[in-house]
């Protein structure tokens, strides 16, 4: 039955990130809101996400013969768009500081991103373990730059978006890159709806910016890139800003 599996281009784009999104929920089943208690309880994600991070990054290695991230060009225009979407991302956070509604606010600018982000994956729990603190912002940015940028391209641009524009051909049939504007709004849509409500608006520029460098340079190496640089550059501004809630 592995071995079915492993030999699976469906199973290989598809499986990492269904099982990466399986573990969104687990930290809500461990943790136990006391602040008296040791940081594996209270905030269970800074063990959790490790393993996380470790079994996805498993399963993109045992499934690698299935990814073919060429051609490798438009790594530039990949690095252009990601300062692109993720300043886009910030900005409505960024903008909610200098406007100071706090809870003032109405309840639907969150909708647009209009909001503290304060709430998140907070390693400064961790600061009276510095080894720990550090260890676990380390495995932040594997998380962020390494594991998240192939579990979501490849299944987002390499799988889902091919698979749409496929019919009743098989999706590795359609060459990488192959445009549609049925593909387009549904996986722009479900990258959206992947989000929280307040991170709608930087998904949908987001999405919108990868979509556009995979139809232009027909390159999954492409977007793996533009991912992997935009979320470093949002891990450093949450480190900066301890606005948490971006990470």
């Amino acid at each position: 039955m592995l071995n079915r599996l492993r030999d699976s281009a469906t199973a290989a784009h598809v499986v990492p990130l269904f099982v990466f999104m399986a573990f969104l929920a687990v930290p809500g089943w461990f943790r136990i809101e006391n602040p008296e208690l040791p940081w594996f309880q209270k905030a269970p994600e800074h063990w959790i996400y490790p393993l996380q991070t470790l079994l996805c990054g498993g399963l993109l290695i045992w499934f690698r013969r299935h990814y073919q991230m060429q051609p490798w060009r438009g790594f530039g225009l990949a690095s252009a768009l990601a300062v692109i979407g993720i300043v886009a991302w910030i900005a409505p956070a960024w903008w909610f500081q200098k406007l100071g509604a706090g809870e003032n606010a109405p309840e639907w600018w969150s909708w647009f991103g209009l909001v503290a982000r304060k709430e998140g994956f907070d390693p400064t729990v961790l600061a009276a373990w510095p080894v720990g603190e550090a260890a676990s912002v380390f495995m932040r940015f594997v998380r962020m730059v390494i594991v998240v940028p192939f579990v979501e391209e490849l299944f987002w641009r390499g799988f889902l978006m091919r698979y749409l524009n496929a019919g009743e051909a098989s999706w590795q049939s359609v060459p990488f890159g192959t445009h549609s504007w049925r593909a387009f709004g549904i996986v722009t849509a479900l990258v959206m709806i992947a989000h929280e409500p307040e991170d709608y608006l930087g998904a949908l520029v987001w999405g919108s910016l990868v979509y556009w460098l995979a139809v232009r340079t027909r390159s999954l190496g492409a977007c793996v890139v533009m991912h992997a640089i935009g979320n470093l550059l949002l891990g450093i501004y949450a480190l900066r800003t301890q606005q948490w809630g971006f990470w």
